[in-house]
């Protein structure tokens, strides 16, 4: 047995998602709002994106609630940002070229 239960180290969990989570909020709001994307990297945020889906997965296979909810509402954000990078910077695919 662990000197801690499992429901704070739960809520630690879904703390810091909620943290993390939201930080993407601001980006997202900021490109709804100029109608750019131009400072967004594209490969960072696909391989962020990436990221995000295998703790989703990872999340998924333990059982993890924090990991699951989180990653579900972060990858949302995430994807959104990707589209609208798309959508409002016609050069972005370019970006992806060596």
């Amino acid at each position: 047995m662990t000197p801690f239960s499992i429901r704070p180290v739960e809520d630690l969990g879904f703390a810091a998602a909620f943290c993390t989570t939201a930080a993407y909020v601001p980006q997202l709001m900021r490109i709804l709002r100029l109608r750019s994307a131009r400072d967004i990297s594209l490969p960072t945020f696909l391989l962020m994106s990436v990221g995000v889906f295998l703790w989703l997965l990872y999340g998924l296979y333990t059982g993890s609630k924090p990991v699951i909810a989180s990653n579900v509402v972060t990858l949302v954000l995430s994807v959104s940002i990707l589209y609208l990078k798309l959508r409002y910077d016609h050069s972005a695919v370019e970006e992806l070229k060596p």
